[in-house]
């Protein structure tokens, strides 16, 4: 069985589902073409009720449904279910946002009375993730239900259970059949299904090789995509930084979700007369976790997602230090049955390591200390990556003079990472391409379509 849910916490299978066959692939693209048909002759506000009801189905069965995911990949509970409050205020924005962002925009020309409408392009393909197995689905399906192009999901093979549960709640909820259909496909399905004329584009999160291949394909077939890949972020802690506050924020930037974040900060920048004392903090924090059942509310370390991700992260960790990384903190054993990696802090990493320049998807720091803030913004730059970052200054205007000269599609000030409906997530580089949330992700397969009446000036 390829998609199933193991409990990385005990390692047990609690689910198996059967792959997706063609004949069910071509039964899906049929249904959804057709309702993208009949969607384009209703106004998006006929939709608006449903997406509402989705949203307070979420929070109604929050519980189940977190529980859900942390099975599917160990996440802690807690994470889980503000997790599922973030996919019901996504719905919700996108609900009451999209009749705002779908109004006609009106241009100035000599030419005649012109305006471009946004319309449906057609049937997507989302190919999502397993690290916020609700968060990734919803971000894309929200905007694009009010937008009228119906949705094909390929979800990650480690959580069919939550793809599943969501994609049955959003049909208890009134949606017409097509509006989201999981499918449990391999990825030469996902190409033959890019590769129809039914679909007009294709969504992705996941990793810059997942992208690769997928984008591959879209300009194959010359479909639209966006990307959303992994990140190796920067939190760069300049000269007059809060240090309270970077010892509040410090521990979630790297642990939260046992550091299985794109936009998790990875690479510590800190200023040479500042290190020896953000060493102690980040120590000081890792040792103060505590690993345990995700389900259970105290625990505070959750296990990796996968017998996999665990041998991939101490892989790198491996290679981290036998290229000259210096341990200062963690790489042993944790004495549970859980994927569990113990939080590891590196540091001394050079240009040479394979950690300098790659994206490690667990509870491990790299620390880097520099002489000046010139080299801090330099350092955070020299990465193939682009998605977040993060500033940490007392001084709004010196925060913001950095961090714009970050190369990012996100900076958080103050903040390790967020998430909010109203914020555009998106990268550059390695990190991909193209934007989710707000107007820009709502924006994202849509046809803006040019009219101009050439007799009326």
């Amino acid at each position: 069985m390829a998609y199933q849910t193991i409990y990385p916490y005990t390692n047990e299978v609690l689910k198996s589902y059967n792959n997706a066959t063609d004949a069910e692939l071509e039964e899906v693209l049929t249904t959804s073409a057709a309702l993208y048909h009949q969607w384009r002759q209703e106004p998006a506000a006929t939709r608006k009720p449903i997406l509402h009801k989705i949203a307070s189905a979420l929070r109604e069965h929050k519980a189940e449904l977190a529980k859900i995911m942390t099975q599917d990949m160990g996440k802690l509970i807690g994470e889980s279910e503000g997790e599922v409050d973030l996919c019901a205020d996504i719905a919700d924005y996108y609900a009451d946002q999209a009749e705002n962002f779908l109004q006609p925009v009106p241009l100035d020309t000599a030419a005649g009375k012109a305006y471009y409408v946004k319309q449906a392009t057609g049937v997507l393909v989302a190919v999502e993730p397993w690290n916020f197995p609700l968060y990734q689905i919803v971000r894309v399906f929200a905007p694009n239900f009010m937008v009228g192009n119906p949705m094909i999901l390929k979800d990650a093979s480690i959580c069919p259970t939550s793809a599943k549960a969501f994609a049955d709640l959003v049909l208890e909820a009134g949606a017409p059949a097509g509006s989201l259909t999981n499918l449990f496909i391999s990825y030469d399905q996902v190409e033959k299904a890019i590769a129809d004329p039914r679909v007009s584009g294709v969504a992705l999160t996941g990793s810059e090789r997942g992208g690769s291949s997928v984008a591959a394909a879209a300009g194959k077939y010359l479909k639209k995509s966006t990307m959303e890949l992994g990140g190796n972020d920067a939190f760069v802690i300049l000269d007059d930084a809060d240090w309270d506050l970077v010892k509040e924020i410090t521990p979630q930037a790297r642990l939260y979700n046992a550091g299985q974040v794109c936009t998790s900060s990875k690479r510590f920048i800190v200023l040479e007369q500042d290190y020896d004392k953000f060493i102690v903090i980040l120590k000081e924090a890792f040792a103060a976790v505590k690993p345990g059942d995700p389900l259970d509310p105290a625990t505070t370390l959750a296990p990796l997602s996968s017998a996999k991700a665990k041998v991939k992260v101490q892989s790198q960790i491996d290679q981290a230090i036998a290229g000259g990384a210096t341990l200062v903190y963690g790489n042993e054993t944790v004495d549970l049955p859980g994927q569990f990696i113990q939080p590891t802090i590196l540091t001394d990493i050079k240009k040479d390591n394979p950690a300098y320049n790659t994206e490690i998807f667990g509870p491990v720091a790299q620390v880097y200390k520099v002489a000046n803030e010139a080299e801090a913004i330099a350092l955070a730059n020299d990465s193939s990556y682009g998605l977040g970052s993060s500033v940490i200054s007392s001084n709004p205007e010196h925060a913001q003079k950095v961090a714009e000269q970050i190369e990012a599609g996100m900076t958080f000030v103050n903040a390790y990472w967020m998430s909010l409906p109203e914020l555009p997530f998106g990268g550059v580089k390695n990190s991909g391409y193209g934007r989710e949330l707000s107007a820009l992700g709502f924006n994202a397969f849509v046809n803006e379509h040019l009219v101009i009446n050439a007799a009326e000036k």
